[in-house]
C-alpha cells in the first residue's frame, strides 16, 4: 500500500502529528506520476439567478485552465437554452467527458462533466422542505430523458437551477429510472437555506431520502463547512465528502475555490462515478477547501444589523438578535454543534485528506490592498500563472524560494496559507468572511515592510 493510502488510515492522534503543509506536500509528491485530476463538479451558467451574464463555456474553460482544474461541471444542464448550447459547443473527448469543439489544443483542453442542480420543494409533516441536489449525467441522452420526466414537476426554463415540486426520494427515483449512471448528492449540506441539514431540513440522510438513501454516496460540504466539521457527525461516515465551488462566476477567485483531487483509473465519467461510489482504484485523495469561516453562513447573525455571534454567544442569546430582537439566521458552526455526537479532532478511518486554501487573487488583493478584479491584481495574477503554470501549482507545489524571487510578500502570504495560519472574520447571514491577518506572532510587521 502506498503512503498516501496509508496516510488515510492513520488514527486520529497520529494524523495530527503531521502538519497540514507536510501532509499535503507528501500526498502531492506521491501523486506526481499517477493519473490524478482536479475536479470541480458543481458550477452554474448564465441562466441561473445571481450569475454573471459572461458565464460562458469559453470563459469557464479559460479560467479553469489558469486555476489548474482539469475537469469542471457544465452547470445547469436541465435548462433548455443552456442544454442546446452545451450540445452545440461540446464534443466528447473521453467517455462521458467533453471539451469545446473550438479548442485549439484538444490534448490540453479543459474537460466538462455534464452537471446540473435542482431545488426540490415539498411539504412533509406540515413543514415545507427546500433541498438542493447536484446531479451528474453520463451523456446528453440521459439529460434529455431526465428533462422529459422532470418537466412535469416544474418549469425547467425558469431558472438554471429549477424548482421542482417533488420530494427528495421521488427525485432520486425518477433520475435512477432514466439511468443508474446518473449520480445525485445533496448540495452544500449545512447552509441554513435549501439544504439537507439546514434550518428547515433533516437530521440525517436517511430521513431525507427515505427508501432511496442507499442511492446517495456523497455529501457536498459547502463553503461554510469543511471535513473536520462534518466528521463530528458519525452518521456522515458512510458518505464520501466532496467539495465544489458552486460558482456563479468564471473568475478564478470563485471557480475552483473548492474542488476534489481525484485519482482516476482512466479519464472517464465512469471513473469519476467509481471515485464517488466505491473509493477503490479510483478515489478522492484530497479536497480543496475554503476556510469554513470564509463561507457566507458560518456564524449565526443578521446582515441588516451587522451582527454575528459565535456558537457560545448564540446559545447565550437564545438565538435572538440583541439589535432588533428578531430571530438570528442560523449558522453552520452552530447547527453542527447541535447535531454533533463527537468532539472536535476525531477523524474517521479512510477519510480523504483536505487542505484549506485562499484564492490567489484574494491573497494578492489582501497583500496589496486592491480589489481582486483590479487591473493591478489581474496583471500580477497573469504574471504568476505564466511563471508557474497554474494557481493550484502556485498555492500547493511551487517552491517558496522561487515565488520569493518573484514577490517576497506574496511568498510569505502563501506560506501562511499553506501552514493554515490565517485569521478570518467569519461570514454570516449571506456575508462572506474576510481575511484579517496571520496567526504567526509578529508576522504583520514583517509582512507589510
Amino acid at each position: 500500500m502506498s503512503s498516501y493510502l496509508k496516510m488515510n488510515n492513520l488514527s486520529t492522534e497520529s494524523s495530527e502529528l503531521l502538519s497540514a503543509s507536510t501532509r499535503v506536500d507528501q500526498l502531492l509528491r506521491e501523486l506526481r506520476d499517477k493519473p490524478s485530476y482536479y475536479v470541480d463538479m458543481h458550477i452554474h451558467s448564465k441562466y441561473s439567478r445571481a450569475t454573471s451574464a459572461d458565464m460562458t463555456l469559453e470563459n469557464v474553460a479559460f479560467c479553469a485552465k489558469m486555476k489548474g482544474l482539469n475537469i469542471v461541471g457544465t452547470g445547469d444542464c436541465t435548462h433548455p437554452k443552456w442544454l442546446r448550447e452545451l450540445k452545440k459547443k461540446l464534443v466528447e473527448s473521453h467517455p462521458g467527458l467533453y471539451r469545446l469543439k473550438s479548442e485549439k489544443n484538444p490534448d490540453q483542453a479543459t474537460l466538462f462533466l455534464i452537471q446540473g442542480e435542482v431545488n426540490t420543494v415539498y411539504r412533509e409533516k406540515d413543514a415545507v422542505k427546500r433541498i438542493h441536489h447536484v446531479v451528474l449525467f453520463p451523456d446528453f441522452e440521459a439529460v434529455e430523458q431526465a428533462c422529459d420526466a422532470l418537466k412535469h414537476m416544474g418549469d425547467l426554463s425558469a431558472d438554471g437551477r429549477p424548482l421542482l415540486e417533488c420530494s427528495s426520494p421521488e427525485l432520486v427515483e425518477i433520475l435512477k429510472s432514466v439511468s443508474k449512471d446518473i449520480e445525485v448528492f445533496p448540495a452544500h449540506v449545512w447552509t441554513p437555506h435549501f439544504s439537507i441539514f439546514g434550518a428547515h431540513g433533516y437530521t440525517s440522510v436517511k430521513d431525507c431520502y427515505k427508501d432511496k438513501h442507499g442511492e446517495i454516496h456523497a455529501l457536498e460540504t459547502g463553503l461554510s463547512s469543511d471535513p473536520p466539521m462534518n466528521w463530528r457527525v458519525s452518521g456522515n461516515d458512510r458518505y464520501v465528502l466532496v467539495s465544489n465551488s458552486d460558482s456563479h462566476s468564471y473568475y478564478p477567485w470563485r471557480l475552483g475555490r473548492e474542488a476534489n483531487l481525484m485519482l482516476l483509473e482512466d479519464l472517464s465519467y465512469k471513473s469519476i462515478l467509481n471515485a464517488i461510489r466505491k473509493q477503490g482504484r479510483s478515489r478522492i485523495i484530497l479536497t480543496i477547501e475554503t476556510h469554513p469561516e470564509y463561507g457566507k453562513y458560518h456564524y449565526p447573525g443578521h446582515r441588516g444589523c451587522s451582527f454575528s455571534a459565535d456558537p457560545a454567544k448564540y446559545f447565550e442569546l437564545k438565538g435572538i438578535c440583541p439589535v432588533c430582537g428578531k430571530k438570528l439566521t442560523s449558522g453552520v458552526e452552530t447547527h453542527i454543534e447541535e447535531l454533533a455526537d463527537r468532539s472536535k479532532g476525531v477523524r474517521p478511518r479512510d477519510a480523504s485528506d483536505y487542505v484549506h486554501l485562499i484564492p490567489l487573487s484574494e491573497i494578492i488583493g489582501y497583500v496589496y490592498s486592491v480589489n481582486p478584479d483590479s487591473k493591478k491584481a489581474w496583471n500580477m495574477y497573469y504574471d504568476l500563472i505564466r511563471r508557474f503554470g497554474s494557481e493550484y501549482r502556485i498555492l500547493l507545489e511551487a517552491r517558496l524560494e522561487e515565488v520569493e524571487k518573484h514577490d517576497r510578500k506574496l511568498a510569505y502570504a502563501i506560506r501562511m496559507v499553506r501552514e493554515d495560519k490565517i485569521r478570518i472574520r467569519p461570514g454570516y447571514d449571506g456575508v462572506y468572511g474576510e481575511i484579517e491577518g496571520f496567526l504567526e506572532k509578529g508576522s504583520m510587521a514583517g509582512f507589510l515592510s
